[in-house]
């Protein structure tokens, strides 16, 4: 995996966005999608058009300036760059059902948080229809969902991870420049596959071990006993359930040897309590804070 590292100083004065503004058409306006767009309002002079199912959050972004025009796919004829800020399912659907609207030589890119499964079928539908496909992943969000919640600073020194493929390199240049303007401060370049494998330990498996921590009958009965330990692990586990099925089942195979591992790491913990063993307790306690320092996080 190639990672670039941009410093904040650097961000926004070098690799600009072309002179003349992009039209950009967003498909999907909850948290990441209305971020997004609050974000290239805030920080751009690009034209938005918005796309989405619900009038609601059209309403609600072209009040607040996050869009300039409510839009229909047929605004797709005239766009420069296409984000898809749907479900992963959703999103190839959009596009398969509207590419021949999809301006030739434009840029599609996607929000989601899966690659193997989704990256193939956009790719293709690129290839067969003269656009461009650049994956894309955005590491910020919140535990709420929905336009209300997003925001313009959303993905301020946020990790953006994206997908080359078979993009072009002024492609994946112009891409590049672009999440940072919106503010992110490391880009990663990764493979499909490399994605999902990392996603699965970063965020997926959290998210796992947070809904079984909850599952405890203890859970009901915490208040005026929890502290931080208890916010940092359940944290997680106010989540968006529809989506993260999704997710945690499209990425099947990764998640389920990440699920593996901690159950493995878990019962070795567990025995060395149950026999007793003060000594292989405490080099294990000890063993995972010297990994966490030597990550200086």
């Amino acid at each position: 995996m190639t990672v670039c590292l941009w410093t904040s100083a650097r961000r926004r004065a070098d690799l600009v966005l072309p002179v003349n503004s992009m039209k950009i058409a967003i498909a999907g306006l909850g948290i990441i999608g209305g971020s997004m767009a609050k974000a290239i309002k805030k920080y751009t002079d690009h034209y938005v058009y918005g796309i989405n199912r619900s009038p609601a959050p059209l309403q609600k972004a072209l009040a607040c300036g996050a869009i300039d025009e409510i839009a229909s796919p047929e605004c797709l004829v005239d766009t420069d760059l296409l984000i898809l800020g749907t479900y992963p399912e959703a999103a190839v659907e959009f596009v398969r059902k509207n590419a021949h609207k999809i301006k030739k030589n434009s840029i599609v890119i996607d929000t989601c948080g899966i690659k193997s499964q989704i990256c193939p079928q956009l790719s293709e539908l690129a290839k067969e229809n003269g656009f461009i496909f650049v994956g894309f992943h955005p590491m910020a969000g919140k535990e709420k969902n929905g336009f209300d919640v997003s925001e313009a600073d959303l993905f301020l020194e946020a990790n953006a991870i994206l997908i080359p493929g078979e993009a072009p390199h002024h492609a994946v240049k112009l891409m590049t420049s672009f999440v940072r303007k919106l503010g992110f401060g490391r880009v990663v370049y990764a493979t499909p596959e490399e994605h999902d494998r990392m996603i699965a330990f970063t965020s997926q498996l959290p998210h796992v071990l947070a809904c079984a921590y909850v599952f405890s009958p203890q859970c009901l009965k915490h208040q005026g006993y929890s502290a931080g330990s208890y916010k940092d692990v359940s944290r997680v586990a106010n989540i968006n359930a529809e989506l993260w099925s999704e997710l945690f089942i499209e990425n099947c195979t990764p998640l389920t040897a990440e699920i593996d591992t901690l159950i493995q790491n878990l019962t070795t913990i567990r025995q060395a309590i149950e026999k007793g063993d003060r000594q292989e307790l405490t080099d294990l306690l000890h063993r995972g804070r010297l990994i966490k320092e030597a990550l200086g996080e």
